[in-house]
C-alpha cells in the first residue's frame, strides 16, 4: 500500500488550551513508536545495567568507585541518579530534561574514562550521548509543557 506524499496533519487541542499539530501519516506514526522505543531500551539499560550494580554495591561497581576515590557515597549518587534518569525517560513531561541530564552525567563519564582509566571505556558514554541528544531535540517541545506546570506551582 503506497504511503501519500501530501503531509497530513491532525490538529488536536492540547491541555493547557493550546493547538498541538501530530503527523497522521504512516510514517510519522513510525518514528514516534521507533523514538519510543528507543527511550525504553535506554531506560531500561540505565536501570538495569548501569544503575542496579552501583545500587546493590556489585563488586565491580565498588572496585570502579574505590580506584576513583569516590567510595560508595559516590557509587550509590551515581546509581541513584542513573535510576532517577532511567525512569524520567518514561514520563512524558520529563523526557527531554532527562536525556540532556544523562547526556551530562556520560559527559562526565567519559572524562572519567579518560583520565582515570586510560580511555579503555571512553567510547560507550560518547556513543550513550547520540541517541540521548537525539530524545532530547525531538521531545523538546515538552520543556514548555515542564516549565508551565513549574510556574503552576510556585
Amino acid at each position: 500500500m503506497p504511503e501519500t506524499t501530501a503531509p497530513a496533519t491532525a490538529v488536536t487541542s492540547a491541555p493547557a488550551g493550546g493547538v498541538v499539530a501530530e503527523s497522521a501519516t504512516a510514517r510519522g506514526r513510525r518514528a514516534r513508536i521507533a523514538l519510543r522505543g528507543l527511550q525504553v531500551l535506554l531506560a531500561l539499560f540505565y536501570a538495569v545495567a548501569s544503575a542496579l550494580p552501583k545500587l546493590i554495591a556489585h563488586s565491580s561497581a565498588v572496585e570502579s568507585f574505590e580506584q576513583l576515590g569516590w567510595g560508595s557515597a559516590g557509587m550509590y549518587t551515581i546509581g541513584a541518579l542513573e535510576l532517577a534518569g532511567a525512569v524520567a525517560l518514561l514520563i512524558p513531561v520529563l523526557q527531554s530534561v532527562a536525556a540532556m541530564a544523562l547526556s551530562a552525567l556520560m559527559v562526565g563519564a567519559f572524562i572519567v574514562q579518560i583520565a582515570v582509566f586510560d580511555g579503555q571505556y571512553a567510547a560507550t558514554p560518547l556513543i550513550l550521548i547520540v541517541p540521548l541528544a537525539l530524545i532530547a531535540w525531538a521531545r523538546r517541545g515538552r520543556n514548555a509543557d515542564l516549565l508551565r506546570l513549574l510556574r503552576l506551582r510556585a
